[in-house]
């Protein structure tokens, strides 16, 4: 199945190449929102506003001068500006994680794509937001779950060991329960929007089974769409370069030395391959 990187122009500015709300990050998983944030910017788009906590911002502006910061207090003044909003990575699932979810749910324009990772898998899962907010019909236009197979399970109310037993039958059941484009991480991660296309990727290697990968994941998708990907698209060649990316960290790192921000160091090498 072929991808295409969305497209370059000579006469464009950073807001050609969209604006991607990230709200990820707490006061003991920094790291998240630093990965999260980064991946996005390095694939492509022309803004990331990172939405966190104190220490966080303090972290990540500390690690890099690309990204634009903002305070819990003022998110709703954002979340009608992002062309695409990733939330989850890092988050936590406390009380005050849940309410920021719910000011994304509750606030969010229905046709802004939402990215949702990871801890904001868990809220979903814990809270019964699937009752409050009408996924089935089509609240949210525009979803994105990338689950790991645990966050999988809590989201079907199933045993781990029966999504490890049918990842594709489970992915399919989270995107007709929520609508949304399903990304279920496994050695092979698999790629089911609520339409019926499906996606099996074949990049990637045991290296990156280190903490923080999943959240460059979640930034390359989102940063991709940001550009104008449609979801579905973006999920895959999302997935398959972030494979990539391990791939080659791998040759020059070994299996055992990968770390999450490697993988972004080799964006770069993986978009450049693609494009020749």
């Amino acid at each position: 199945m072929e991808f295409k990187l969305p497209q370059r122009t000579e006469n464009s500015n950073k807001g050609t190449y969209g604006r991607v709300l990230n709200i990820a990050g707490s006061e003991y998983m920094t790291g998240a929102a630093y990965l999260s944030s980064v991946s996005a910017l390095k694939i492509g788009c022309g803004y990331c506003f990172l939405c966190s906590c104190e220490r966080a911002i303090d972290a990540v502006s500390a690690q890099t001068s690309n990204v634009v910061f903002v305070p819990h207090n003022k998110i709703c003044e954002y979340i009608n500006q992002a062309d695409v909003i990733e939330i989850g990575c890092g988050l936590g699932t406390g009380i005050h994680a849940t309410k920021m979810f719910s000011k994304v749910l509750d606030n969010a324009y229905t046709s802004t794509p939402l990215v949702v990772d990871a801890d904001a898998l868990n809220i979903l899962a814990q809270n019964d937001f699937d009752q409050i907010y009408d996924f089935t019909n089509k609240h949210f236009e525009k979803l994105v779950f990338t689950p790991h197979p645990k966050e999988a399970s809590r989201l079907l109310g199933v045993t781990l060991e029966e999504v490890l037993n049918d990842i594709e039958g489970s992915a399919g059941k989270i995107s007709e329960k929520f609508n949304c484009v399903t990304v279920l991480k496994t050695h092979k991660t698999f790629v089911f929007a609520p339409d019926g296309r499906k996606y099996t990727n074949t990049t990637g290697n045991n290296a990156m089974a280190k903490a923080g990968s999943g959240d460059v994941l979640t930034g390359m998708i989102s940063g991709l769409i940001a550009q104008g990907t449609e979801i579905f698209e973006a999920s895959c060649l999302g997935v398959y370069l972030h494979g990539l990316c391990g791939d080659l960290a791998k040759e020059k790192l070994t299996q055992y030395s990968v770390m999450a921000e490697d993988l972004i160091s080799f964006i770069p090498d993986v978009v450049k391959n693609y494009l020749s």
